[in-house]
């Protein structure tokens, strides 16, 4: 079996898991964040596809535990990972953990490229959950 590396993104969020969950799954909500559009829903065995004009990513939902738990399959570019958000309540709001993982050592630009944008995803998410009642 070949080994697979993943980018993990860790940041703690001032805002309780709920507020956070809805930014995660409403797809209104996430193409303020990541730039495309989707059809997401949070059901396991959903699939769906993130478009923009480059191109798009098909994705299905493989675990759901509202206000905790969401991973989806990302298939793109030949490149078949799985994105798991994990929510913990803290003191101040919520620690956000997203993990991207099973890219093959063949893969480094998509590894390097996924390191490079998912940081600026949740600093996006977080501008986005600003403005969320």
């Amino acid at each position: 079996m070949t080994e697979t590396r993943s980018v993990i993104v860790t940041r703690d969020i001032g805002y309780p898991p709920e507020k956070l969950w809805r930014a995660l799954t409403q797809p209104h909500l996430v193409e303020e964040w990541i730039g495309m559009k989707s059809d997401l829903k949070p059901e396991v065995g959903h699939s769906f596809r993130f478009s923009a004009d480059w191109g798009g990513v098909d994705c299905e939902v493989v675990e759901v535990e509202p206000n905790k738990v969401l991973t989806y399959k990302w298939a793109a570019f030949g490149l078949e990972s799985l994105v798991t958000w994990t929510l913990t309540p803290t003191s101040t709001g919520t620690h956000l953990r997203m993990e991207q993982s099973g890219f093959r050592p063949d893969q480094e630009q998509a590894y390097q490229g996924a390191g490079a944008s998912w940081p600026q995803y949740i600093t996006a998410l977080e501008g986005v959950l600003g403005r969320l009642d």
